[in-house]
């Protein structure tokens, strides 16, 4: 079963699968599901200093996701994300 999700930037519908709708989003100790393929990675400066961001992909479906380290925020963490 998927079902349809709209990102906040409007890039269209996305498919998600069922490992990625139970993603949980926007939590910091959320665990990411096993078909997710690693692609780059990036530091950015905030003010209370860097954070990593990271780009995955889910490999049945192509669903980009991004992971953004940041101790400092809890709700920064997994999204679906752009390309």
């Amino acid at each position: 079963m998927t079902q349809a999700l709209t990102p906040s930037n409007d890039l269209g519908p996305v498919t998600l699968c069922d490992s990625c709708a139970g993603t949980q989003r926007n939590w910091r100790k959320a665990s990411s599901h096993l078909k997710l393929t690693q692609s780059t990675n990036r530091s950015e400066t905030r003010k209370h200093g860097q954070v990593t961001i990271t780009k995955y992909r889910c490999e049945p479906y192509c669903t980009p996701w991004v992971y953004e380290n940041n101790t400092v925020n809890r709700s920064a963490a997994w999204s679906v994300g752009e390309e």
